[in-house]
């Protein structure tokens, strides 16, 4: 039997493929969610400072509850929007990450094992009734006084 290196190389290039493709897919996927990220972290920061300035001007403490209920409520409506929308990019980088990998490898493999059967074990002796054991190790036990076995007496 004999293997050509043509047919070694041919089996080792499409999965090296699948993995550079997905390699290179995931990359571009984190580094969208990196900028989405940075972006988001400084529309926050904007946003609070903004808000710090606002709340430094208020003569009122009515009007800095007011004014911190509002920006407690903005900033949890941008935090759901952004988390929806990162949610939304690591799923879709799952997808393409997997996307080469799932089309190179086939649906069915080229050889196919016959199903592993376990082997039969051997029955064990099992318990019938409350009042008779059995055991291949000892002999049978019975309830009952008169018909138990009698060991013999030694001196």
């Amino acid at each position: 039997m004999s293997i050509d290196l043509p047919d070694i190389k041919a089996f080792g290039t499409a999965p090296f493929e699948a993995i550079t493709t997905a390699t290179a897919s995931s990359t571009k996927g984190l580094q969208t969610i990196a900028a989405e990220t940075t972006d988001y972290s400084k529309k926050s920061f904007e946003k609070s400072r903004a808000h710090f300035e606002k709340l430094i001007g208020v003569k009122k403490i009515d009007e800095a509850i007011q004014l911190q209920s509002d920006f407690a409520k903005s900033a949890y409506e941008d935090f759901v929007a952004h988390a929806t929308r990162i949610g939304e990019l690591y799923s879709s980088l799952a997808k393409e990450a997997f996307k080469p990998i799932t089309v190179t490898s086939p649906a069915q493999p080229s050889v196919v094992a016959e199903p592993w059967k376990a082997p039969v074990a051997a029955k064990s002796p099992v318990a019938t009734s409350p009042t008779k054991v059995a055991s291949p190790a000892q002999p049978s036990v019975i309830d009952e006084p008169s018909k138990a076995p009698v060991a013999a007496k030694q001196n």
